[in-house]
């Protein structure tokens, strides 16, 4: 009896266990039904994501800027050099002999400040000998007034005296200008930028020994081609850099010649310069830049961009065309050029996206991803 009951509870066990691992079975089949279910979806959607970006990598590959109005200026350049507002050589007015220098280059003097004193010994005493016969003549006019007053002594004798008189005045006068002349003095106030003489040195009329600048107001001086004359006008803006110092300072035309040069066909212009450049020095080679056209809310682009076909120029911009964007040719009027930068006065308005990269090779129509 009990061997029976033992083998009644052995196969209900093993009934009870065979039951439970085939629910575990059912279960795992329906869990695998729904892994299976999520795999195919996941597949699915990254298959509909590889065929969108195959889309995107068969469209050219560019970079875009949107346009925005500047202002526009063009300018002319043209090299000129520095100068100060009076720049003077100064040299003997009479031919002698260097007897004593008295300032040295880069002496602040001032007008009229003797500078170099020529060998005028022989002047000196002509000079002191004419004084002489200055005062001798001077008393004999006096005392021969005297007596003309007086009713005494001819009228001829007066004359005569006075003609004497006025005469060496005259010569005396004329010999003081001499000697002044044996002299050389600074025209102007300014500093002494240049010094060839020496003492001893014989010096010729005509000739500078001397240079004297006044650098408290600074000019450009350049010459333009003819075909600037009607371009160019007394007041216009300047920009005036100097390549050695990397400075750019701002100026105006104030003045512009109205003589053409035969021989090079070109006339002359001068900027003062607005404010104090350090550094600067006589004859520094600068660039001129003339503002001869200014435009106001201007569309300008690089000149790289704008490319030509038998129609003339034109650019690419990226438009939208539903589902994509693509690259639409587009023809444009030209204005002037400068520093590489050309305004374009027709075809394009501001917030156009333009394609700046990758816009060589496109066509009309184009696909392109940015």
């Amino acid at each position: 009896m009990k061997t029976k009951v033992l083998y009644i509870l052995i196969v209900l066990i093993i009934a009870s266990c065979a039951g439970n691992k085939q629910a575990e079975v059912e279960k795992l089949k329906k869990q695998q039904q729904a892994i299976s279910a999520k795999i195919k979806s996941l597949q699915k959607s990254m298959n509909s994501k590889d065929d969108s970006l195959e889309v995107d990598r068969n469209a050219t590959l560019v970079a875009v800027s949107p346009l925005q109005p500047s202002t526009f200026n063009h300018y002319i350049e043209v090299f000129g050099k520095l100068d100060g507002d009076q720049n003077i050589g100064v040299g003997a007015k009479l031919s002698g002999t260097v007897d004593e220098i008295y300032v040295k280059v880069g002496d602040k003097v001032n007008k009229d400040q003797i500078l170099v004193k020529m060998e005028n010994q022989v002047l000196r005493k002509s000079l002191q000998e004419m004084e002489s016969s200055l005062k001798l003549v001077t008393d004999l006019y006096n005392k021969q007034k005297a007596l003309w007053e007086q009713k005494v002594g001819s009228e001829v004798q007066f004359i005569q005296a006075k003609s004497n008189k006025e005469g060496m005045e005259a010569r005396y006068a004329s010999m003081k200008e001499q000697l002044d002349m044996s002299l050389i003095k600074s025209p102007i106030n300014g500093s002494i930028e240049e010094l060839n003489v020496k003492i001893g040195q014989t010096l010729m009329p005509g000739v500078s020994v001397i240079r004297v600048v006044n650098f408290t107001s600074v000019k450009v001086v350049a010459d333009l081609a003819e075909s600037y004359a009607t371009h160019v006008n007394v007041g216009d803006n300047v920009l005036i850099y100097f390549p050695d110092l990397k400075i750019e300072a701002p100026a105006s035309i104030n003045f512009s010649s109205r003589y053409i040069n035969p021989t090079n066909r070109t006339f002359s212009v001068e900027a003062h310069l607005a404010k104090e450049i350090p550094f600067v020095k006589a004859n520094m080679v600068v660039v001129l830049k003339i503002n001869d056209y200014r435009a106001d809310n201007a569309l300008a682009i690089p000149v790289d961009l704008i490319q030509n076909d038998q129609k003339g120029p034109y650019v690419f911009l990226a438009q939208k065309n539903s589902p994509k964007t693509v690259a639409r040719k587009v023809s444009v009027q030209t204005g002037q050029s400068y520093a590489g930068t050309t305004e374009i006065l027709k075809g394009l308005k501001a917030g156009d996206s333009l394609i700046t990269i990758g816009y060589q090779d496109l066509q009309d129509g184009e696909a392109i991803r940015f």
